[in-house]
């Protein structure tokens, strides 16, 4: 007897290509933040007001050219927001509700969670930089050096995300909502991230040049002034990004 012609064919159930699935939980994480209005205050109002703030006022004595010193700090303070505070809270409590074990045993697996996080945030920050950028514009910023700049932007990113996984990987979600919010804080008032470590009291400026938010926020008023790249707080960025993703391997913990 031969097979009846209304006979149901095999269904693939072979998963999706790697690609397609790490953009799937990118839009899944871009889609999270955009729904999320705490994280959206963070990541785009507050830096919003603190460029129009400091760039409108005369709050901190920034020299004559005042949205050449805020601009750049201002676009490095949303790199931060989005990669390392919105990143961490929102990992955190992915790993206490149980998210981050379902995702890493499906063909997603633990890479491609990682992947897909990467994607939205620099699809995120992308947003960010354009919109800040253009207000900037419009209140009298003329930026030159935009290639050095992205690169300084990624490796500030990658260093970022690093730390953030480090932190929500290792703490419980509730002392990770507390302790990001509380370094954005202090890492915007004596990080060398917007007011530039230069102008910072002595000993606060010497190590404000090495944490993270200094490098990124100097590299990027180095290079939209012209000047290049600046090699030292690239170092310290690549550093603080091999270090803080050499203990992630090590001690991250997904439950």
């Amino acid at each position: 007897m031969t097979a009846s012609s209304g006979a149901a064919s095999p269904v693939d159930h072979a998963p999706a290509p790697t690609w397609r699935r790490v953009l799937s939980h990118a839009d899944f994480e871009i889609r999270g933040l955009v729904r999320n209005g705490e994280q959206l205050l963070l990541t785009l109002v507050l830096p919003m007001l603190v460029l129009v703030v400091l760039g409108r006022t005369s709050l901190v004595d920034l020299g004559p050219d005042r949205m050449a010193v805020v601009a750049p700090g201002v676009l490095a303070l949303a790199v931060m927001s989005t990669s390392f505070t919105s990143q961490a809270i929102s990992t955190a409590f992915d790993r206490r509700a149980g998210v981050l074990r379902l995702l890493a045993t499906t063909p997603l697996g633990r890479s491609g969670l990682v992947a897909g996080k990467v994607v939205a945030v620099l699809a995120v920050e992308a947003a960010q930089v354009l919109l800040l950028a253009g207000v900037a514009v419009a209140l009298g910023w003329r930026p030159t050096g935009v290639a050095g700049a992205a690169l300084v932007l990624v490796l500030g990113t990658a260093a970022f995300v690093a730390l953030a996984l480090l932190l929500a990987g290792t703490v419980r979600a509730e002392a990770v909502l507390a302790g990001a919010n509380l370094l954005w804080v202090l890492l915007l008032v004596g990080g060398g991230i917007v007011v530039p470590v230069d102008l910072l009291p002595g000993p606060l400026a010497a190590l404000a040049g090495l944490l993270p938010s200094g490098a990124l926020g100097e590299g990027l008023r180095a290079a939209f002034d012209g000047q290049g790249i600046a090699w030292g707080p690239v170092l310290v960025l690549v550093i603080w990004t091999g270090a803080a993703s050499t203990l992630v391997a090590r001690t991250f913990r997904w439950t």
